[in-house]
């Protein structure tokens, strides 16, 4: 099966608006890393903003996958970071998740 061409992010309201959330959170995030002088956090966080902000539809799926491994069972973002800031980022990574899965369905 063939799919069409990507759409463009402003086409997708509701992944734009989620990526755009996770975006704010992923910013407060990587300032409570500098903060706490966590270099490893610091180091994974740093692209974090301005990917979920800039990325086209397609690249969005790989990236909430790569940044939902920050909540891993071994090396967790949890361990350094205050719930107040990871919790919800989780809860945004997967809202955007689930409006690319609907994207996609769609397609």
């Amino acid at each position: 099966m063939r799919r069409g061409p990507e759409p463009a992010r402003h086409e997708c309201p509701s992944i734009d608006e989620a990526a755009m959330t996770a975006a704010r959170t992923a910013d407060k995030l990587l300032s409570a890393a500098i903060e706490r002088g966590s270099k490893r956090w610091i180091d994974f966080l740093a692209p974090v903003p301005e990917l979920l902000r800039d990325a086209g539809v397609g690249e969005l799926t790989r990236i909430t996958l790569r940044v939902r491994a920050a909540y891993g069972v071994k090396d967790s973002i949890r361990d350094v970071l205050s719930p107040d800031l990871t919790e919800p980022f989780l809860d945004q990574l997967d809202r955007l998740r689930k409006a690319l899965a609907r994207e996609l369905a769609e397609r």
